[in-house]
């Protein structure tokens, strides 16, 4: 029933998904253009009971990684908010394209049909200590686990946990205790501007479901949280300069682990080149890639790539003449700039596994409140 978010699907995979159910979700999040076709498979999949509907409610979502971690999430509705108000904060940039093709899925569906993934900072509140307490029962002894109401394995085998926890006390607290903090995207930028701007096109009161998205929130500490880093390909290009030589690709990235710093591969070379600042990737297309881009488009010179030895292939095969490779970034760093307005270089973090879709539905009814 469950597939990756629409966005990490490579084209070949879509006819996979389907051909795990007749009700895999990917029908709905990849429809190619064909979106009154989603919206009325939405619509069967509603009146004949596939998909039943919930009283308002949270989810809190765990799943389990092959190293022993683990990690725990709330999903829940998040009321959108225009980035000036500081509530919600961005931290890359986003392009034009994909919010188009979500936003005509968004008006034929009326439905955020996938979580986007937001960060918080819990230190300072009890979230995760009402979460658990959100996962025991409240019949049995005190601090009993609770049996999940869904369990699931996902496309990679790993196993997911699902508590539902209808509106009442824990709820109203874990809102209260998340009501003053402000919340960073992790994944979904896209997606975001687009729900925010279908709930501006169509309106509705304060607490109308429409004026709400599908949010899955996780600690910005918790230890299943893991992030990759994204690397770059330019397509052309002159060398760059002041490096220090290095002799492999695990040497490179050794280096530049937990540093301000990237590394560099051309002609054969590779090279650690050392950054002024506080966040590697900002100081990289800064000092760097900028002045090469000149006025040309990123879109036009760039391809990113999470596989460091994909990317000295590429440069080996011709595909672009230089790759850059970065370490994972520092995410009270990327916080922090969020919090004073700076965005990050778009394809700057990379958080996974991401959240399957097809765990839960919200319906962006104007006229139904929340």
């Amino acid at each position: 029933m469950v597939a990756p978010p629409y966005d990490v699907i490579p084209e070949a995979d879509v006819a996979k998904y389907q051909s795990r159910s007749p009700h895999n979700v990917v029908r709905l999040i990849r429809p190619g253009s064909d979106y009154a076709g989603a919206a009325r498979l939405l619509d069967d999949w509603m009146a004949s009971g596939v998909l039943r509907e919930d009283q308002p409610s949270m989810y809190v979502h765990e799943v389990d990684f092959a190293d022993g971690n683990s990690r725990r999430d709330l999903i829940a509705a998040l009321r959108l908010e225009p980035y000036e108000s500081g509530v919600v904060l961005p931290h890359e940039r986003t392009h034009r394209g994909p919010k188009e093709d979500r936003l005509a899925l968004m008006r034929a569906t009326q439905a955020s049909l996938e979580p986007l993934w937001f960060l918080y900072d819990g230190r300072e509140g009890n979230i995760r200590d009402l979460m658990w307490e959100a996962g025991e029962s409240s019949v049995l002894p005190a601090q009993t686990p609770r049996e999940p109401d869904v369990a699931f394995l996902d496309a990679d085998g790993l196993p997911h946990r699902l508590w539902i926890d209808s509106r009442g006390g824990i709820t109203d607290a874990i809102s209260a205790a998340l009501e003053s903090m402000p919340l960073l995207i992790a994944d979904g930028h896209h997606r975001y501007e687009t729900t925010l701007a279908y709930s501006q096109e169509v309106g509705g009161p304060a607490d109308a479901a429409s004026r709400f998205t599908l949010a899955l929130l996780t600690d910005i500490d918790d230890p299943g949280l893991q992030i990759a880093p994204t690397h770059r390909v330019m397509k052309a290009g002159i060398a760059v300069t002041g490096g220090e030589p290095a002799g492999s690709l695990q040497e490179v990235l050794a280096a530049i682990e937990g540093q301000v710093a990237a590394g560099v591969y051309r002609d054969g070379q590779f090279e650690v080149l050392p950054l002024e600042g506080e966040v590697a990737v900002v100081e990289l297309h800064r000092q760097v890639i900028d002045n090469l881009l000149g006025r040309r488009s990123p879109e036009e010179l760039l391809l990113y790539t999470r596989d460091p030895q994909e990317a000295v292939r590429w440069v080996d095969e011709g595909v672009g003449v230089s790759a850059f490779f970065l370490g994972p970034p520092d995410l009270r760093l990327v916080l922090k700039l969020a919090q004073e307005g700076k965005t990050l270089p778009q394809k700057s973090t990379y958080f996974h596994p991401k959240p399957p879709s097809g765990m839960v539905i919200h319906r962006l009814d104007a006229k139904r409140t929340l």
